[in-house]
């Protein structure tokens, strides 16, 4: 079984709209999980945007300052599986 996670829109009929498609070489059958956001709830995916928007301009300010790595050296001491666990 192979996993896509996507985010959706369901409309008042109950009818689900994906926001981006998903390839598929044949119709299949899928299962679906739907998690509903209830009214007054933040979406835990969704980074408010100005959150977003400081730490872009951190890493800006960083940036123009010279405070930079290599991307090679990020990855030191980071010992993390990459494969999810269904």
């Amino acid at each position: 079984m192979k996993a896509i996670e996507t985010t959706a829109t369901i409309n008042e009929n109950g009818e689900l709209t994906l926001d981006r498609s998903v390839e598929v070489t044949k119709p299949q059958r899928v299962r679906v999980i739907v998690l509903m956001i209830e009214e007054g709830e933040e979406d835990p995916d969704e980074t408010p945007t100005e959150i977003a928007i400081e730490g872009i301009r951190q890493g800006l300010r960083e940036a123009l300052t010279g405070q930079i790595m290599p991307l090679s050296q990020m990855w030191e001491g980071i010992d993390a599986e990459l494969s999810p666990k269904f």
